[in-house]
């Protein structure tokens, strides 16, 4: 193995990417990627950002729904994902050697990465449900991030833009459908749509995931993206602060406030006691600050923040679910627990407490639904990953990573079929891209 993995490493066309604080110890010539993966790559996540369940299910793909052709249960990406890797694993010469390089380097997303293929298995055997999940949500995530670990920083800016585009699209659309109360791309579970929810959908599907993402997206704004100029970024976190009001999101919304306000005060204090103050600057800041409750009032009065405001008075039954979901334990012994109850024993307790429309904690859900033993060998390997992840940005990313981790908890997230993990992968590597600084080859290298 040990002879594989070292001719793996010799035949790889490219370093990959430095350490972070370590320089690259030859400089780079080109993308060590071919441009058909390069670009499959850049696809992949138009794709993933832009392609929503209810856009699917216009040309016939059921991917939202229970019934169906189990093929469609899988996100696009996810396939083009695939195809990328089977694609650079031949045109790397040795498929086998192009598997281990790319482990060696993300040895972490490759172990979540096989551990959720034989979790895979698991579920398939045990039938169990959560089969999609575990591919759309975990492999598909891992993945990404080995893929990454050869890409240069063409890709990546690449990336960076798709991304910008599809949000501030997502945004726009989003507030079209606030403006004109029709939904472009609405939500639906085989085919059904939920007319009593008009909460904007946009290009993500759900409103609940808009929320988590537009969130995630306002953050790095705020603490990366440091190669757009600060009116653009100001415009763009403004512009997504709007569509999050028409999501409807109430932790998201919350969430960005609170993650967001500190970040900034912190950030102004800095800033101050540097002692460079810019008088045009704090001219403009002193102008907004004052017109910033008249336009709050302007927006109140034109009913902007209703679909908000409703959210807080009236939940639908969301924080009742949330105690409720607690007296299920009440009703195994542990031993279910640790390889996981009947399932038709917690779906009828979940109707009985009234969950029907899901358990909203990622670690309650999987307890129940996978067992304690399995729960335990995923949170492991997602923590390693997260790891994996963050020490591949700089040092910002604990602003977007911080908010993640807060929104997880409020839904089902990653115990179901999402591809919110990946949507976070893309936006911690793109826009946390640490800069190489010119003549400074030991201060912030290009991460490995």
């Amino acid at each position: 193995m040990a002879a594989i993995r070292g001719a793996a490493r010799s035949a790889t066309p490219a370093a990959g990417w430095a350490g972070q604080g370590q320089a690259p110890t030859a400089p780079r010539t080109g993308n060590s990627l071919d441009w058909v993966t390069g670009y499959g790559l850049v696809a992949v996540v138009a794709v993933l950002f832009s392609i929503s369940g209810g856009m699917l299910w216009l040309v016939g793909y059921n991917y939202d729904g229970l019934t169906g052709n189990p093929a469609t249960k899988i996100h696009p990406s996810t396939y083009l994902l695939v195809l990328m890797f089977a694609w650079r694993a031949c045109t790397f010469g040795n498929p086998v050697g192009y598997m281990l390089t790319i482990a060696d380097r993300r040895p972490a997303s490759a172990l979540l990465a096989v551990m959720s293929i034989m979790l895979l298995v698991v579920v398939i055997i045990r039938q169990r449900p959560g089969m999609a999940g575990m591919i759309d949500t975990f492999v598909a995530a891992a993945l990404l991030v080995m893929m990454l670990a050869e890409a240069d920083e063409k890709t990546f800016a690449r990336m960076q833009t798709v991304v910008h585009a599809v949000m501030t699209v997502n945004a726009l659309l989003a507030l079209f459908e606030f403006a004109t109360k029709t939904l472009v791309f609405p939500y639906r579970l085989d085919g059904e749509v939920f007319m009593n929810d008009l909460r904007s959908t946009a290009l993500q599907g759900h409103p609940l995931s808009n929320a988590t993402i537009t969130s995630i997206y306002v953050l790095a704004l705020l603490s990366g993206s440091k190669s757009l100029s600060m009116p653009l970024r100001l415009g763009l976190i403004g512009l997504q602060c709007a569509a999050l009001v028409v999501f409807g999101g109430r932790s998201a919304m919350v969430t960005t406030i609170a993650l967001g306000g500190i970040y900034l005060l912190f950030s102004g204090v800095a800033y101050l006691r540097r002692g460079r103050i810019s008088l045009p600057g704090a001219a403009l800041a002193v102008m907004l600050a004052s017109l910033l409750p008249v336009v709050v009032v302007m927006l109140f009065s034109y009913g902007f923040f209703d679909a908000l405001l409703e959210r807080f008075v009236s939940d639908s039954g969301s924080a009742n679910a949330r105690v409720e979901m607690f007296e299920l334990f009440k009703h195994f012994e542990p031993r279910d627990l640790i390889v996981g109850p009947d399932i038709d024993l917690i779906e009828s307790l979940r109707r009985i407490n009234g969950l029907e429309q899901g358990i909203e904690n990622p670690i309650i859900r999987l307890l129940l639904y996978q067992g304690a033993f399995f729960t335990l060998l995923l949170f492991f390997g997602f923590v390693l990953f997260m790891h994996e992840v963050a020490r591949r940005c700089h040092p910002g990313i604990w602003l977007t990573m911080l908010g993640w981790l807060i929104l997880l908890n409020t839904s089902e997230s990653l115990a179901s079929k999402t591809t919110l993990m990946t949507k976070f992968v893309v936006i911690a590597l793109a826009l946390y891209r640490p800069v190489k600084v010119a003549g400074r080859p030991g201060a912030q290298g290009v991460p490995r």
